[in-house]
């Protein structure tokens, strides 16, 4: 397979307008990467920079330690899976599938052999004298990463590949893409901004933003670990609540709901800014009764019901905060309850850079 190095990768599509930022990245051989993010982050002029598909402005890529910058994307050896399909509406299945061989000039004989094989392994050895029209969605993104397998690229590039299909086939074409990563040992780079996609099929997570790579790391590192607040807000659903205050002068933050939350003693030294950000996940945060020690003081705003779980949103301090529950709960929108906020599942944040700020030894929330 292959190893692919970005370095001080940059685009440009006008003197004003910058796509990338000097991206700086490492896929090793057999690995699957997730490239994640919002929206107009990147990460498709990202992929198809790889694929040859957009000219480089800056930096340089290389596959296998050779520089691709200048070769055509026939001669990268990268197969790619659009999120349309990009199925010939007129032909069959086995003629979509093998199109890439019939064009190389590859023998009839051999090209069905490897179309049969092909099929078997995308599960479609049924359907090869379909047209795309007599297809599911997920049968025909079936037929678009055959047509990729079937040329045995060294680089696998899926452009979000599930967006066109519905909730439960992209649970069960995620467990296929996943299956035929392993059997085949590509090397794989997934583009989406579905977080669950992220979480469940990359070995490594690129998180990307305004054309800047904010975090690379596994999915648990990164959902244990968030490097900024851009990060610890996109990752999670629902996501981290961010509580806004100030650093006291006894080493102390102040919320803007009036609680403070005591520091270790000499943690203000590494915090530098004053103004911060306190976030804590969704299931950390425990639900107890208003009044109760250490809590802080909150009214129900609504409840979602998800079967095996809850989430109870509160008013914190003029914030939305969400509380993930598994217990039976008793209470409805307006009640008043008390939240609190284990010490050690907090996390907390530069408010002017966004960047994260290490803390130790924390001790519980308590009222001021």
């Amino acid at each position: 397979m292959a190893r692919i190095d970005i370095r001080n990768l940059q685009k440009s599509y006008n003197a004003t307008t910058r796509t990338l930022h000097g991206i700086d990245l490492t896929f090793e051989t057999g690995e699957f990467v997730v490239i994640l993010g919002p929206s107009g982050c990147g990460k498709s002029t990202l992929l198809r920079m790889i694929a040859g598909l957009e000219d480089i402005s800056g930096g340089e890529i290389a596959i296998d330690g050779r520089v691709v910058n200048k070769l055509e994307p026939r001669e990268r050896g990268c197969a790619m899976v659009f999120q349309n399909y990009a199925l010939y509406p007129h032909m069959s299945v086995a003629d979509n599938i093998g199109y890439a061989l019939k064009v190389a000039g590859v023998p009839k004989e051999e090209r069905h052999r490897r179309i049969r094989e092909t099929a078997a392994i995308v599960g479609l050895a049924d359907y090869l004298d379909r047209k795309p029209a007599a297809l599911s969605g997920g049968q025909r993104q079936r037929v678009a990463m055959g047509r990729a397998i079937i040329r045995e690229p060294r680089v696998f590039l899926f452009d979000e590949p599930l967006s066109n299909l519905d909730a439960k086939l992209r649970v069960t074409m995620r467990a296929e893409i996943r299956k035929l990563h392993k059997r085949l040992s590509a090397t794989s780079v997934f583009v989406t901004h579905d977080q669950v996609e992220a979480m469940t099929l990359a070995d490594r997570l690129v998180v990307m933003n305004g054309g800047h790579v904010e975090q690379v790391g596994t999915p648990a590192e990164i959902y244990e670990r968030p490097a900024s607040r851009f990060v610890a807000s996109f990752i999670g659903s629902p996501p981290m609540t961010l509580l806004p205050g100030e650093l006291e002068a006894d080493d102390a933050f102040r919320l803007t709901n009036g609680y403070r939350l005591p520091l270790p003693v000499g943690s203000r030294v590494g915090l530098g800014a004053k103004r911060v950000e306190i976030g804590i996940r969704p299931e950390h945060a425990i639900l107890t009764r208003r009044g109760a020690p250490g809590s802080a003081d909150a009214v129900v705003d609504f409840i979602e019901e998800l079967g095996a779980s809850r989430v109870v949103y509160a008013e914190l301090g003029g914030v939305l905060f969400a509380v993930t529950a598994t217990e039976a709960l008793s209470m409805a929108p307006g009640d008043a309850i008390g939240l609190l906020l284990p010490a050690d599942r907090l996390h907390a944040f530069d408010a002017a850079t966004g960047a994260r700020i290490e803390l130790q030894r924390e001790r519980a929330l308590q009222p001021a």
